[in-house]
């Protein structure tokens, strides 16, 4: 199995299979003194809009780190790993929190992790710009 890189925009049909599936993932972006911040998401990949998407707290550091970045967005990726098979999504984290975008994201959410997230009044969403995918498997 080689380590090898896809256009994020317009995966293979294995890639794209692969973030179909339902896996725990983790969202990596970095604290203002350079450091990474790592920690599990749920995360969806929309290849047509070049974004993958995070759902969570306004208030929680992953969203606080993203933000902070300012309107160019934070430098973010997304992996997740099933045995030897692996792929990551790095790009731009922007936070919004547009209602439709929101929405978005929970319907997405929904579909790829077969449960509707629980009610949150202080949700938002970080989507994630797609610059590079990469994988394995």
């Amino acid at each position: 199995m080689a380590t090898y890189s896809v256009d994020p925009g317009s995966p293979d049909d294995a890639y794209l299979g692969f973030w179909r599936e339902r896996h725990l993932c983790t969202l990596t972006t970095i604290r203002p003194d350079g450091s990474p911040h790592v920690v599990p998401v749920g995360v969806t990949y929309d290849p047509e809009a070049r974004l993958a998407r995070v759902i969570c707290n306004g208030s929680s550091a992953k969203a606080v780190y993203a933000r902070a970045a300012g309107p160019d967005g934070a430098l973010a990726a997304v992996c997740q790993v099933d045995g030897r098979r692996w792929a990551t999504l790095e790009g731009r984290a922007r936070v919004s929190t547009d209602p439709a975008r929101i929405r978005e994201a929970e319907r997405r959410y929904a579909e790829r992790y077969e449960r509707e997230p629980s009610p949150n009044p202080s949700r938002v969403v970080i989507e994630i710009s797609l610059e590079r995918a990469l994988g394995r498997g």
